[in-house]
């Protein structure tokens, strides 16, 4: 199986599973929790579930640790505390499905942003598919949307469009030898840690009570909905998706996380009663669609490279860079500029 083929796979199981915590943690914000604290015991659940593969996959490789530090830093503090909590703050105020939408028009403004940074249009089939992506989008959400879209949630849930945006490129850099789950569950852990510090301090709102929550057809201790998401739509989620854009790079993986709507609104149509119809399968059909225009863009690049390398200014290692001599570390360009 071609190393596309893999990442493509790994990144469709990354948005079955990120797509389970909306409808699962939303009836437990109805309950009193509030997002700060969603998120703290989310985060910390997951890393803590991924560490002991973390410590077995950085053996005699603790120094990737060290070199990844700022990776792990901007996981932490962007791709878990901050993208989360504004996306569960908007879940309060809008409809999930709605909160979806807004969250992963993130690869539009990777798209935008590498074309407004480097001034070089992005070739006409990520044109395309970013138009039929939207279309997708559009569709999947607005039978399934009804109710008052308050400002402040359409707000929130940009703000997490703009982290997610962020959160795709960090994943996507080269590992430089840290390995997928240990990054996940580092940046999970320090992010649970930094958020729950920053809450309790009463920075942000903390309120976890001791309720019972719907799950599955029953009512259930907090503990149990949290655990279940933890677990799945973070632990397993992360790591997959991680392991998915160092792959496909940042784009490509992102239009993919774009099935995390089709799959969040069969989740809430499932567990929460929200809409879904035949306008949404037909906007699940144009999300793949869209997908796959964009997958058939082909860089401009060394064929030697690896399948995460992407033209158009996005991060991407250079041609001649993939074998570094040893004891030196390869280019890697970001719209022209190394980092």
């Amino acid at each position: 199986m071609k190393r596309s083929s893999t990442g493509l796979i790994i990144a469709v199981v990354a948005a079955a599973t990120f797509g389970m915590s909306g409808a699962f943690i939303k009836p437990l914000l109805e309950a009193g929790w509030s997002p700060a604290a969603a998120v703290t015991v989310r985060a910390l659940v997951g890393g803590t579930v991924l560490l002991p593969f973390a410590l077995l996959g950085l053996r005699g490789r603790w120094s990737a640790v060290w070199r990844g530090r700022w990776r792990i830093l901007l996981m932490a503090l962007v791709g878990v505390a901050g993208t989360q909590v504004l996306y569960f703050a908007s879940l309060e105020r809008i409809p999930v499905s709605t909160a979806v939408l807004i969250e992963y028009l993130a690869p539009l403004l990777l798209v935008g942003f590498v074309w407004a940074r480097t001034r070089r249009m992005p070739k006409w089939a990520v044109l395309i598919g970013s138009v039929v992506a939207v279309a997708g989008l559009v569709l999947v959400v607005s039978p399934g949307g009804s109710g008052d879209l308050d400002p402040l949630g359409l707000l929130l849930a940009g703000g997490a469009a703009v982290g997610c945006a962020i959160y795709y490129v960090v994943a996507a850099r080269p590992s430089d030898g840290l390995p997928p789950v240990a990054f996940a569950s580092l940046g999970l852990v320090l992010g649970g840690t930094v958020l729950g510090l920053v809450g309790l301090i009463g920075v942000v709102p903390f309120a976890a009570p001791n309720v019972n929550v719907p799950f599955l057809g029953t009512l259930q201790p907090w503990w149990v909905t949290l655990l279940f998401v933890g677990v799945l739509a973070t632990g397993v989620a992360y790591a997959t998706s991680i392991a998915a854009s160092e792959i496909l790079g940042s784009r490509l993986a992102s239009f993919v996380g774009l099935l995390e709507v089709v799959v969040a609104s069969v989740y809430a149509w499932i567990l929460l009663g929200e809409s879904l119809g035949i306008p949404q399968l037909i906007g699940g059909a144009l999300i793949l669609a869209g997908i796959a225009f964009v997958r058939s863009d082909k860089p401009d690049a060394d064929p030697t490279a690896p399948a995460s390398v992407l033209d158009q200014g996005e991060l991407s290692i250079e041609p001649g860079s993939v074998a570094a001599p040893a004891g030196t570390t390869p280019s890697i360009r970001v719209s022209g500029s190394v980092v």
